[in-house]
């Protein structure tokens, strides 16, 4: 197995596009993403732990209804089963990653737009990228 060994700030600060699986291995897996000004990931709840990156931009993590401002150089950890959120609250796109522990979505899937994650019930199928 090779890994993934790269520049992941430079791949965060360059993506345009909402969600791309990059890497997926047995017990985690990273994803870019980037919101759009105002734009939001949704409120959600995931059974995996996850952890955020931002890169570039401000907004607001969401825990349980607990709002913290965010900007480039914050980590925010979401443990499995906490309702959470990351919105752009700024006037440029926000640039992270998140990691999933264990894997959460399709390995190699590419979300263009919020409407097109929105679209598609798409889920880990225990398939790696290695």
């Amino acid at each position: 197995m090779k890994g993934f060994v790269q520049d992941i700030e430079s791949l965060a600060v360059k993506n345009t596009k909402f969600r791309q699986v990059l890497y997926t291995a047995k017990n985690a897996q990273l994803v870019l993403m980037s919101l759009k000004p105002q734009e939001d990931i949704g409120a959600e709840i995931h059974q995996v732990d996850q952890f955020f990156r931002v890169e570039e931009g401000s907004g607001e993590a969401v825990l349980n209804g607990f709002r913290t401002p965010i900007q480039a150089g914050f980590a925010v950890l979401v443990p499995a089963g906490v309702t959470h959120n990351i919105i752009n609250t700024g006037s440029v796109p926000l640039k992270l990653y998140t990691l999933y522990a264990p894997p959460h979505h399709r390995d190699g899937v590419i979300h263009k737009t919020r409407a097109d994650a929105e679209g598609d019930a798409e889920h880990f199928s225990g398939k790696t990228t290695e």
